[in-house]
């Protein structure tokens, strides 16, 4: 196509389609460059005030209809699964039916006095039973305690990619700004003969194509939605009016030599393991003050002690490859972020220069809408890596063991 470059003959462009592209042009890609990234310090992961609402429309923190709904902040969220969350209320009733059992357990065995014990078998019976008793009444309490742990962090997880697809909708609804604010254009220049049929057509083919994206972002709002409400416990219809909280922008303040340091101190696996040998160890003695430890059945016993201490030395390998790997995806995420913001700031300032050069008749309508897709995909793939973070910081909390 002979497009024009002539300045006088661009001229004759009506005020109105001046106006647009200004309005488009520079006020969207404007919003499109702004934000800032300032931080907060919590515990172990620094938390910092994510500005990506600058970024978007005003309505980030709320979702369609919700002006009656109630109000669901990171906290409640977290303070709502603990209450209604079906994998943790079967978990505290599967602990208190443990718990009954091991007394109705220590209750017959309490009745044997020593004297009444003849036979290994008879010490195994009262000591063995009322110290696996003791063991799993103490592990029944840390299954509770590490389940709660994994259904806070659950909580944050549905309510992160919950904020992040009101986001993503937004981030579409820019988009689609953008894609009419460019057809408008198109069509004024073409009703006074400056550009092509094939403008409005190509500018046509990005309003639909952006209005094709909303609509799939708004889906995926109300899947958000729903696996929120899911997790929590709540009715599945339940709408809130969701108070976003402080995206985790900053890096993490913990050495990964502290970090495995506080996961093997706390992490259940390595209980468990720890209170087994206790178990090996104890029937070691049993049989030693009751037969002999030179028989079959004590060397069978002092085997199971080692394999008992080979079972602690392994889950302390397991949790060290898991901290660590954790610790290392942290950093990968968080760097992902600066990364992105750089690319995206970088599309915006091209999608801004793209509009002058067409504004001037140096570029065409079709490399345009190109430089538009290339900022919403940025746009999207910043957001992406500010939710791959936050998800990195909540699996990064879960090998802690938190």
């Amino acid at each position: 196509m002979n497009f024009p470059y002539s300045k006088k003959k661009w001229m004759s462009i009506s005020l109105a389609a001046l106006l647009t592209t200004a309005l488009g042009a520079g006020t969207l890609t404007a919003s499109a460059n702004t934000g800032s990234d300032q931080a907060k310090a919590p515990t172990t992961v620094q938390a910092s005030t994510d500005k990506v609402a600058a970024e978007t429309a005003k309505d980030n923190t709320t979702t369609p209809d919700t002006a009656a709904a109630d109000e669901l902040t990171l906290d409640k969220a977290i303070e709502q699964a603990l209450k209604t969350n079906v994998t943790l209320q079967n978990a505290r009733l599967d602990a208190k039916n443990a718990d009954i059992s091991n007394s109705m357990t220590y209750r017959s065995t309490a009745q044997i006095t020593a004297d009444m014990l003849e036979s290994l078998s008879d010490a195994q019976g009262k000591y063995v039973s009322s110290a696996t008793s003791e063991m799993t009444r103490k592990l029944n309490a840390l299954a509770v305690k590490s389940t709660e742990g994994k259904i806070k962090m659950g909580a944050q997880d549905v309510y992160y990619k919950l904020i992040f697809a009101q986001d993503d909708v937004n981030l579409k609804k820019q988009s689609l700004a953008r894609a009419e604010a460019q057809l408008k254009v198109a069509k004024a220049a073409f009703g006074v003969g400056t550009n092509a049929k094939t403008d409005v057509l190509e500018a046509e083919m990005g309003v639909a194509g952006a209005k094709a994206d909303l609509t799939n972002a708004e889906n995926s709002l109300e899947i958000a939605m729903m696996n929120l409400n899911d997790f929590l416990g709540v009715d599945l219809q339940k709408e809130w009016k969701i108070v976003s909280a402080n995206k985790k922008m900053a890096p993490i303040s913990i050495t990964l030599k502290d970090a495995e340091k506080e996961a093997l101190s706390k992490r259940l696996e390595i209980t468990k393991e720890e209170e087994e040998l206790k178990l090996a160890e104890l029937n070691v003695k049993l049989i030693t003050e009751y037969t002999a430890a030179s028989t079959l059945a004590g060397q069978k016993a002092r085997n199971n002690v080692e394999k008992s201490k080979l079972a602690i030395e392994e889950a302390k390998r397991t949790v060290s490859k898991d901290i660590t790997q954790a610790y290392l995806n942290l950093n990968t995420a968080r760097e992902a972020i600066d990364f992105q913001k750089a690319a995206k700031d970088s599309a915006a300032e091209s999608y801004r220069l793209k509009n002058l050069r067409y504004e001037n008749g140096l570029a065409t309508t079709l490399e345009v809408i190109q430089s538009e897709e290339a900022l919403s995909t940025r746009e999207n793939a910043y957001q992406k890596a500010v939710l791959s973070y936050n998800l990195a910081v909540v699996n990064f909390e879960n090998a802690l063991g938190n």
